[in-house]
């Protein structure tokens, strides 16, 4: 098995589901905290849609003005949820959300039905390609990540603060909509590149099994993040070793990997609870 990661195509693909595991699971300690579980499949699916109407007007698949029309579109939503969260939260975020997804979904639905070729668009827009990803296409969004990285760097304290204790950052003064809107923009312009890798289902996974799996075992910010990380890389070395190795595709090889990771760790927090609980009783 270990050969066939002397692939170029192989390393290539690995390099990038590690860049995308590292920015998404940084970015789902942020969802998770604020318990928006289903932002990112919004916003990816936003991305696709703005990718499915840069198609229908001719343009090429992979080219600038194709990537700017998705960003267009990732940025709308970033702005609609930013401002959905009501005063008095009498109508849940996730609900809009939702709604958000539901109406790109259908949209990108209704474009291809009539386009030759439509269900192998939609294909590639849930399941993404990671085997085919070129080398500079890999290092203008590794480029790009670092520069959100050192975006969220600066603005850390604002951010950790807003996911983990919205209330008291309201208290303090400052303008909680105007943050929203500065972090989930930088979120999707994240996104609007994930999705032309890794597909839309891709990306939802690396932002919420990682973050899941290591919550179930830590509070600590610092661990959930190492613990995170740990967790996607592991599961996208698994899951492209399964995909070539069997000739599977590489996005729905990983979402399983992840999967069965998080059957794993939740089955490991179940056994500890128990030994837990049992070593009390024997006291």
């Amino acid at each position: 098995m270990i050969h066939l990661f002397s692939y170029p195509f192989v390393q290539t693909a690995l390099l990038a589901a590690l860049v995308l595991a590292g920015i998404h699971s940084y970015l789902g300690f942020h969802v998770v905290s604020r318990g928006v579980i289903f932002v990112d499949i919004s916003m990816a699916q936003a991305a696709a849609f703005g990718s499915v109407v840069a198609l229908t007007l001719g343009w090429a698949q992979h080219s600038w003005p194709t990537y700017f029309m998705s960003l267009f579109f990732t940025l709308a939503a970033a702005a609609l949820i930013s401002v959905s969260r009501t005063r008095d939260n009498r109508i849940p975020q996730e609900a809009f959300i939702g709604i958000i997804y539901a109406g790109f979904a259908t949209m990108v639905m209704l474009l291809l039905a009539k386009h030759a070729g439509g269900s192998e668009e939609l294909e590639e827009v849930l399941a993404g390609s990671l085997l085919t990803v070129q080398t500079h296409d890999l290092i203008s969004t590794a480029l790009l990540y670092a520069g959100i990285g050192v975006f969220h760097w600066f603005f850390r304290a604002r951010f950790f603060q807003i996911s983990q204790d919205r209330a008291g950052a309201v208290r303090t003064g400052w303008k909680v909509g105007w943050w929203d809107f500065l972090f989930y923009a930088s979120f999707g312009i994240v996104v609007t590149s994930s999705v032309h890798m890794a597909g839309v289902m891709l990306v939802f996974s690396f932002l919420v099994i990682p973050p899941v799996i290591a919550l179930l075992f830590t509070q600590s910010q610092s661990m959930r993040l190492a613990f995170g990380w740990a967790v996607a890389f592991a599961g996208s070395v698994i899951g492209i070793a399964i995909s070539v190795g069997m000739n599977l595709p590489a996005g729905p090889s990983v979402i399983a990997s992840l999967a069965v990771l998080l059957l794993i760790a939740v089955a490991i927090r179940h056994l500890m609870t128990l030994l837990t609980v049992s070593h009390k009783k024997s006291d």
